[in-house]
């Protein structure tokens, strides 16, 4: 369930990379002269290390354990951006590798298992010894699109299949297979629930996620981000499976609920051969001020969706209840880049930004979100930095 940003590197930001763990207890953070980890609630600078010259391009942690995975990045990588290192943090050091013939895209760290995602292909590592234990082809991936289920009863991970928009599940316990049609359009994001029954998807159209059933490929929710087009970066379910968020380029973060599965969602045709869809589509938004105890119909749907058996999906979509949005966004910002994740606290969410902000609001009530708490981390074009393991929260009455 790790949720992760690739920053692009710029002279005003020290950030590379930005990323939560499995549980979203604590987030990391890659920069330009070493690598930080910092919990979440309370907010607080948990380790720093920056004793050398050179990026960190990844960090991915192993829930609140010592043992991390980096990768080097950035204009001076501190280690080649085609080798993965496993770090000790009490031995301040190294104490394995893994090397490839091109560069790394992402990794994702289960405690069993190594998952190493390069352009074309994902590797997948027994964790005690680095023996290979599979080797994935995929369509280009770019962006390192990959989840891995972090249950310690349950091997369950997607990644890009081998035609545009498509995903393969591999559910390891039971030997078998899932090949989905999620999209008609390239992949922008994947995401799996805590025990890796459900899958969600979006496009690089950005307007849809898609719920679905990984055994059976089955279609289970289509939630609407939005109308016009957007870049999603981040899907993310909570840790029991009642809600999704979803961050995209727009700066607003947009909460759902989910249904419980049962019903099989808006298409019931699914099978281990995929449920197809357009992952397309176009039209208003919608405000929602009901909030998440307010009954079954959570999520805003169009008065129009009696009817959609005749007019376009648009209508039959389902919308966020619930919206964040980012203070400050700016389209010409590195600060439009964003991920989210579910707080410990009951309906909290949780945000952190390409140029080192970290967001805290309450979606209890529905509707537009407060910031309930803030701080800054690292320094931008601001020419801030967090200095400590402070957290610099405040209060602010308004996520506008």
């Amino acid at each position: 369930m790790s949720i992760v940003m690739r920053v692009p590197e710029s002279p005003n930001n020290e950030l590379l990379f930005c990323g939560f763990n499995q549980d979203f207890a604590c987030f990391a953070i890659g920069t330009k002269s070493g690598f930080r980890i910092y919990n979440c609630d309370p907010f607080k600078e948990v380790i720093r290390r920056a004793e050398q010259a050179g990026g960190i391009g990844i960090v991915e942690m192993l829930f609140r354990c010592n043992i991390l995975a980096l990768v080097g990045g950035g204009l001076n990588p501190r280690y080649p951006t085609n080798k993965v290192l496993i770090w000790d943090d009490h031995q301040t050091r190294p104490i394995g590798e893994l090397s490839f013939k091109s560069a790394v895209k992402a990794v994702r760290l289960r405690r069993d298992r190594i998952v190493c995602v390069l352009e074309t292909k994902v590797y997948v590592y027994n964790f005690s010894d680095l023996s290979l234990e599979d080797t994935i082809a995929t369509a280009k991936n770019d962006l390192g699109l990959v989840a891995l289920c972090p249950s310690s009863t349950d091997m369950v991970l997607a990644c890009p299949g081998l035609s545009r928009g498509s995903v393969r599940v591999e559910l390891y316990n039971i030997r078998r297979k899932t090949f989905i049609n999620a999209h008609e359009s390239d992949l922008a994001a994947l995401a799996l629930n805590l025990t890796g029954t459900r899958l969600a998807t979006a496009s690089d159209k950005g307007t849809l996620v898609r719920v679905y059933d990984t055994q059976t490929g089955a279609l289970q929710q289509e939630l609407r981000r939005g109308a016009d087009r957007a870049l999603v970066y981040s899907i993310c379910f909570d840790q029991l499976c009642k809600y999704l968020a979803c961050s995209s380029d727009k700066g607003t973060v947009h909460i759902f609920k989910l249904s419980d599965g049962t019903s099989g969602g808006p298409n019931k045709q699914g099978n281990s051969q995929g449920a197809s869809g357009s992952g397309s589509g176009s039209g208003g938004s919608r405000k929602q001020t009901s909030g998440p105890g307010s009954g079954k119909d959570d999520n805003a749907k169009s008065t129009l969706r009696f009817m959609k058996g005749i007019l376009p999906k648009y209508f039959s979509s389902e919308w966020s209840f619930a919206q964040f949005r980012i203070p400050g966004y700016s389209k010409a910002s590195v600060a439009m880049k964003a991920i989210c994740a579910f707080g410990a606290e009951e309906n909290t969410l949780l945000t952190i930004t390409a140029d080192g902000k970290f967001l805290k609001c309450n979606f209890a009530r529905g509707g537009d979100c407060a910031v309930e708490s803030f701080a800054k981390f690292a320094k931008s074009n601001e020419g801030k930095s967090s200095g400590s393991g402070n957290s610099q929260s405040q209060s602010q009455s308004s996520g506008n």
